[in-house]
């Protein structure tokens, strides 16, 4: 049984400018990232590599269509080493690139293998993502609508490079939602039939690192995040690792309908499903693994004075964590995003037909009726 895999080179530095220094960043690099991080942690260092602002063709999270875009800009120079610095999206799309050969997004997902054609580095900007472990890209693709992941061993990163200046200029809400996905990784990772004593390790190390720094966010205020960044951004590596072997599954795999069709940032739109889901698995095995996971839970929000006010709680993880969630990030009901009634049986099935890859790492099986039952919670809150 495999217990381990973690490929990418691990490196860190304080700030961005020590880590171009040593890269040695120059003629024949790229480096895809974002004007709004470019412009006060980069431009300075006047580096004579080229740069692709993923903005500039297009919003939000990566389509298909963005990245046909961006690997036509790619493709006009000769490139060596890719630098992907910044969120999820940028993360993703910077695996992509990595590849060979790569025109067309469509094409690679009917390919039957994968081949590297350049060096990656892939320096997350968030506290969420953890896609610097892992060898999958998330593209929406609108031909289909819905996301889909793109696998290969191609696409992991040859070095994932830690730098938590950048989070120190993270907005709010931007950290809440990435740090909440990073949280989900953990614990979906952590309940996983795939899971390892090495992925519990790593999957659990982040889950206790991410609620102790809630605890102290709900104390102290929103700006108490900024003395941890670092720990946030290497709980989000240990969850990358986690789940990156052990696997997501259906708290991604009900998001991802939502996200496509209302353009739901991902980490919220995880947080939409995450305690339904694990009250649901709760109802068909309370015993077992989610044992353990309440456990860790109360262990790691102790800290938090509210989570002891009611005594019918005091056992009760889930209930402590949604409480804690909602004092970070307040949540939403679906249709506050735009969904509506007959959205619930499409997503439902879109779900079912699209997210095999996520399901089959469910705690427990989950029917296409369950999962419509669970939209259907979701919906009006």
């Amino acid at each position: 049984m495999k217990e381990l895999l973690v490929v990418p080179q691990i490196d860190s530095y304080e700030t961005f400018a020590a880590f171009a220094a040593a890269a040695k960043i120059g003629e024949g690099d790229l480096i895809l990232t974002n004007e709004y991080i470019y412009d006060p942690l980069m431009k300075a260092e006047n580096l004579s590599c080229r740069y692709i602002f993923q903005e500039k063709y297009g919003a939000g999270e990566p389509t298909d269509r963005m990245v046909d875009s961006i690997l036509a800009e790619m493709n006009r120079e000769k490139c060596l080493r890719v630098f992907a610095i910044g969120g999820g999206t940028i993360l993703d799309i910077g695996k992509i690139l990595t590849l060979k050969d790569a025109e067309n997004v469509d094409a690679l997902y009917e390919r039957s293998e994968l081949e590297k054609g350049r060096e990656l580095y892939l320096i997350p900007t968030t506290c969420g993502t953890g896609s610097e472990m892992t060898n999958i890209s998330i593209v929406n693709r609108t031909r289909k609508g819905t996301k889909m992941g793109l696998t290969s061993p191609a696409m992991f990163a040859d070095h994932a490079v830690l730098i938590p200046e950048f989070l120190r200029t993270l907005p709010y809400y931007v950290f809440a939602t990435s740090s909440i996905d990073a949280l989900i990784h953990g614990i979906e990772a952590y309940l996983s039939p795939n899971s390892t004593s090495y992925t519990d390790m790593y999957g659990a190390a982040a889950i206790e690192i991410i609620l102790s720094g809630y605890c102290r966010i709900a104390r102290e205020g929103q700006d108490a995040r900024f003395a941890e960044s670092e720990a946030y951004l290497r709980a989000s590596n240990y969850a990358g690792i986690a789940f990156g072997n052990a696997g997501c599954a259906a708290v991604h795999a009900m998001s991802y309908a939502l996200g496509a069709k209302y353009h739901v940032p991902h980490g919220e739109s995880n947080y939409q499903f995450l305690t339904s889901v694990l009250r649901k698995y709760q109802e068909k095995k309370p015993k077992g693994k989610l044992e353990r996971l309440n456990a860790l839970l109360l262990r790691a929000l102790k800290q938090d004075s509210r989570t002891d006010v009611e005594a019918e709680d005091v056992a009760d993880g889930i209930a402590a964590l949604e409480r804690l969630l909602a004092a970070i990030l307040k949540p939403k009901a679906m249709k506050e995003y735009g969904a509506v009634q007959e959205d619930i049986p499409e997503f439902a099935a879109s779900t079912v037909a699209n997210q095999q890859r996520l399901l089959k790492n469910n705690y427990v099986e989950l029917s296409l009726e369950e999962i419509q039952e669970l939209y259907q919670e979701r919906l009006n809150g």
